[in-house]
């Protein structure tokens, strides 16, 4: 039987704080599941579905929307498949529908990789490889990209995980962004500007309930410490789970929805690691320009705190 996010790599590994599965989908090298003992860290979706609004996506070589799908350099007009209908936008990059190859395979570990093959709106060739490794903290995640053409390629990387306590409805965990300033949109998702969030709505630096949210937002002037951002979710009792970045990732996009699969009557969250907002490939902000044989490494993970194996 072929399932629609292709083959399923079951990752597994013992802690101190108890047992750690996770499902990782050949198709976008996607999150299928996560948990800790049997607890969800992620909002699972069956294996005979396709991703449920991007669910645990990888976003290359840009992440979020492009205007009407169009972009230019040095004089040259680019025009990407319009995948956003609605509003018209090219969104979350070129591998959402690929089938990435397993390249690495351990029970703790998998390696996928994917080309990026010249095409309508991006004349570029990327070699890129996801690796996916169960820690003793939670799951941490690397991403490879190397430029196999012969002329600079624009890239930026996203990715779209939802995160949860599976035993604590979404909605009474408080949400957690180390983030400064707040990107203003349009009707149309893209941006129109950037201000601080201090004294605004937008200010989540000492948190506040999921319940009571309504986001698809974009945040920078993420905080780094020791060379990485975080930001968490956190449970009335303590316990987090949280989301964390290279400093490199240097965005963060926040989207909720009451619509999510098997969380009806709840409230289900993603928060999107970037290293570049909406618009990027037309702005320059966050974009990196990689030279042919240039390679880029950088990691995220979703990381468990509170947990014990009792």
């Amino acid at each position: 039987m072929t399932l629609p996010t292709g083959e399923q790599f079951a990752l597994e590994t013992s802690t101190s704080s108890g047992e750690v599965r996770a499902t990782i989908t050949a198709v976008a090298a996607g999150i299928r599941s996560l948990s800790i003992n049997g607890i969800d860290l992620v909002p699972e979706f069956a294996e005979d579905q396709s991703p449920p609004m991007g669910a645990g996506i990888v976003l290359v070589p840009w992440p979020n929307r492009i205007r009407d799908g169009r972009w230019s350099h040095e004089g040259e007009e680019h025009q990407l498949a319009i995948t956003e209908p609605a509003r018209n936008n090219a969104i979350h990059g070129l591998l959402r529908y690929t089938e990435y190859k397993p390249i690495a395979r351990e029970r703790d570990s998998v390696t996928l990789s994917a080309t990026i093959y010249p095409q309508l709106g991006y004349p570029f060739l990327l070699g890129t490889a996801v690796h996916y490794e169960l820690v003793a903290d939670g799951l941490r995640v690397t991403h490879f990209v190397e430029n196999l053409g012969a002329e600079p390629a624009p890239v930026a990387i996203g990715t779209h995980p939802y995160i949860k306590i599976g035993d604590v409805p979404t909605r009474d965990l408080t949400l957690r962004l180390d983030a400064a300033s707040h990107i203003e949109v349009d009707e149309r998702l893209l941006p129109t500007g950037e201000v601080p969030v201090e004294g605004t709505e937008w200010d989540f630096r000492e948190g506040r309930p999921v319940g009571e949210l309504s986001l698809d937002d974009a945040f920078g002037e993420l905080a780094s410490e020791d060379g990485q951002v975080l930001h968490s979710l956190t449970a009335p009792d303590g316990r987090s789970v949280s989301i964390w970045a290279d400093d490199e990732f240097d965005y963060v996009q926040v989207f909720t929805t009451r619509q999510f699969p098997g969380e009806e009557g709840d409230i289900a969250i993603a928060v999107e690691p970037m290293t570049a907002p909406a618009e990027a490939f037309n702005s320059g902000r966050g974009l990196r320009w990689l030279d042919p044989g240039e390679e880029w490494q950088l990691s995220w993970g979703i990381r468990f705190a509170g947990f014990s194996a009792e």
